[in-house]
């Protein structure tokens, strides 16, 4: 189900659910993947514990232009299982533009032949949706895209943890 506030998706992904759960976690990984549509991953911090701050920065692929990103904190994780975040949409400003907060939970579960059974849920985008109609309507299309990214990525062989 999809709606103005919420996102529903899911994916089956070619790779182990510790190697997709751990492609959410790596900066490294991150960067591999996490570019929805017409932006670039420039930067990944993960501090990986409950509590813990994420933050990702995006550019505009064509022009290099900083684009905002997500400032959000880490609210669950259950290694190989589950995480969730308060999640929050920023624009270039980072900390002196507005937030849009909302609630983003991602479950992975084995699925046949070694893969992954990841399902997203984005939720409690009333804000942004409010503010940004015409960005919280295109939220579901971005997490496709980058989701497909990262199937994409797995199905390569590319979700070894780098270092």
């Amino acid at each position: 189900m999809s709606n103005p506030t919420e996102v529903r998706l899911e994916r089956t992904i070619a790779a182990p659910p510790e190697r997709v759960y751990r492609a959410w976690l790596d900066p490294a990984l991150l960067a591999r993947w996490m570019s929805p549509g017409p932006f670039e991953l420039t930067r990944a911090e993960v501090d990986e514990r409950p509590g813990g701050r994420y933050r990702i920065w995006h550019t505009e692929t064509a022009t290099g232009t900083p684009s905002g990103g997500f400032e959000a904190t880490i609210t669950d994780l259950v290694p190989n299982q589950r995480l969730a975040f308060d999640w929050g949409f920023v624009g270039p400003e980072r900390e002196d533009g507005p937030v849009y907060d909302s609630r983003l939970r991602i479950t992975f579960a084995p699925a046949p032949a070694g893969a992954t059974r990841l399902t997203l849920v984005h939720q409690r985008l009333d804000a942004l949706a409010a503010a940004l109609p015409e960005v919280a309507a295109s939220v579901g299309a971005g997490w496709g895209d980058v989701l497909g990214q990262l199937a994409a990525v797995a199905e390569r062989g590319e979700l070894t943890p780098v270092g």
